[in-house]
């Protein structure tokens, strides 16, 4: 009976007896001679956690849970700005090609049955080389591999050749030497791919190490039911502190269930079970928020809404490749028309009406408004303008849309009603758009083939830096990510300038610059820049969202 009580008042309603066990383990008994009532952050993942090895980190639900329980050499913070993680400092060559990374030496990972004594031992340099060569190696078949492909001698790399690409200086010096300079390297080395794991965790578990992840993080894993729960708890030797001092995490654990349904996970949410929700689902936004992105009035004492850009844009994709006989063959090639669909349709009212405002509307270029390089002054996109529509199809031979063949535009079922949307918007200035709605697994195959002529497409930055968007359209790349294959000699030429440049405004300029020759040439229709939203538990201080949607509780406390 007891122990029934104690499992009710963290809210845990979970069938699965391991997990609700694991947790009273972890926390002990509550009761008046046992302290303060013990501090879990409970959420959901309604898309489940496949891994928790990091060379897999490659979708949101598992890069979450990952950056609980390993760290990076550098991490970003809630501006985007590159601050010390593993690394207490760097310094780059003078030809930008070779970066030093100088580690800190109180860093420890989880005690461990896979160590001695199952005493997590100090991490040194060796550990960050066998981490980003474990990466590469064939073997691992990481999703993440690609991060250092063309950017390093991949082919020494995952042989243990230091001196080739990841250098071992000594316990705390680690050095990574570039084939040829490029800026954006800090954003890559902070992704959740380049944490740092022991050899003796791979080693012992093997391909087990996916459940039994070993770390130098906030969290440590206590307890993954697969499919019924998940629960880290507090590292007592995180070396994180506050700007008081204070030893982070500040809550003792962290418990994920698995319920694949959004509107069980926002009815648990409303009892008090889930601590936040990520995301707004269509199925209850109107409930919650009016037109304008506000809370209504009977959720005003009862929920924290949390609203700030993120670094993701949702567009619609022309392939505007020349020599493609699909493109030969339609109306679309041609740059006028074009130009037409992204003056055609009215954003601010799609944003309103089937986003309650939660976005911005895409009026600047492809860069998103959460990264600093954003300027809506120096990049010019389109707004609604009919008159300039017309006009556009009037120029490419067809007034009016008259002799204009229908177009066919691909999406997929949760983008349905925009793509309606807009194909109504279009039919006033005479374009005839077909809405085929596709799986997202064929949408995929048929735009990295070069089969779809129109199609609906997100990008979410890899890495916090433009240049992860501009590299869409760069020649040189396949599909993807240039799923478009846009190719300009003066984009390119800017491109590869843009590397090498050492000075934030003058390589910013050049990004503004690549962006507005792209938006002139419309091969994309920006639809809206996205924006992170949070349900938050007004008992929860210290979650900050940030452009990344990473999930950051290292400060995160609970106020009971």
């Amino acid at each position: 009976m007891k122990i029934t009580k104690h499992f009710i008042a963290f809210g845990l309603n979970w069938t699965n007896g391991c997990a609700a066990l694991a947790l009273l383990l972890l926390l002990g008994c509550s009761g008046p001679d046992k302290g303060p009532p013990k501090k879990v952050f409970a959420y959901n993942e309604s898309d489940g956690i496949a891994t928790l090895d990091p060379a897999f980190a490659k979708n949101r639900s598992i890069i979450w849970v990952i950056h609980q329980l390993y760290s990076t050499l550098v991490e970003t913070d809630s501006n985007l700005h590159f601050v010390p993680g593993l690394a207490r400092s760097w310094e780059v060559s003078p030809d930008r090609r070779v970066w030093t990374f100088h580690l800190r030496t109180d860093i420890y990972f989880h005690d461990d049955a896979c160590f001695p004594g199952g005493k997590g031992r100090r991490m040194a340099a060796s550990d960050v080389a066998y981490s980003f060569n474990r990466l590469l190696d064939p073997a691992t078949a990481s999703s993440g591999a690609w991060i250092f492909h063309d950017r390093i001698d991949t082919a020494g790399a995952w042989r243990h050749q230091y001196d080739s690409a990841f250098q071992v200086v000594d316990d705390s010096t680690f050095r990574v030497r570039l084939v040829k300079p490029f800026g954006p390297i800090l954003g890559l080395l902070s992704m959740q791919y380049c944490s740092v794991i022991p050899v003796e965790a791979v080693t012992h578990y093997q391909k087990e190490f996916r459940s039994h992840p070993v770390g130098t993080g906030p969290f440590r894993l206590v307890s993954w039911e697969e499919g019924q729960a998940l629960i880290l708890g507090h590292n007592p030797r995180y070396y994180g502190l506050d700007t008081q001092g204070r030893r982070l995490p500040y809550l003792d654990a962290v418990k994920v269930s698995f319920n694949d349904e959004k509107a069980t996970e926002f009815l648990l949410f409303r009892q008090g079970q889930l601590d936040f929700v990520n995301e707004i689902d269509p199925s209850f936004k109107d409930e919650v928020l009016s037109k304008k992105g506000v809370l209504k009035k009977e959720w005003q004492d009862k929920i924290v809404l949390s609203v700030t850009p993120q670094l993701n844009t949702e567009y619609l994709g022309i392939l505007v490749d020349t020599g493609n006989a699909l493109v030969k063959a339609s109306p679309l090639r041609l740059l006028k028309v074009r130009q037409a669909i992204n003056y055609g349709f009215d954003r601010r009212k799609m944003m309103l009406y089937l986003k309650n405002s939660l976005g911005l509307p895409a009026e600047s270029g492809f860069v998103p408004a959460g990264l600093p390089s954003f300027d809506s002054s120096k990049v010019r996109g389109y707004h609604y303008d009919p008159g300039k529509a017309r006009e556009c199809l009037r120029q490419a031979g067809f007034p009016d849309g008259k002799g204009m063949p229908e177009v066919k535009l691909l999406t997929i079922p949760n983008y349905a009603d925009f793509a309606s949307y807009i194909a109504r918007q279009l039919e006033d200035i005479g374009l005839h758009i077909q809405v085929e709605v596709v799986q997202k697994s064929l949408l995929l195959e048929e735009t990295a083939r070069s089969q779809a002529l129109f199609f609906r497409g997100s990008w979410l930055a890899d890495y916090p830096d433009a240049e992860n968007y501009l590299s869409v359209f760069y020649s040189k790349n396949p599909a993807p990510p240039n799923y478009t294959r846009f190719s300009d000699p003066v984009f390119d030429r800017l491109y590869e300038q843009s590397l090498s440049e050492q000075v934030d405004s003058v390589r910013y300029a050049l990004y503004q610059q690549m962006d507005q020759r792209v938006i002139d040439a419309a091969p994309v229709v920006p639809l809206w820049y996205d924006e992170v939203v949070h349900l938050v538990n007004p008992r929860v201080k210290g979650l900050e969202a940030n452009a990344e949607n990473l999930l950051e509780l290292r400060r995160v406390d609970i106020v009971q």
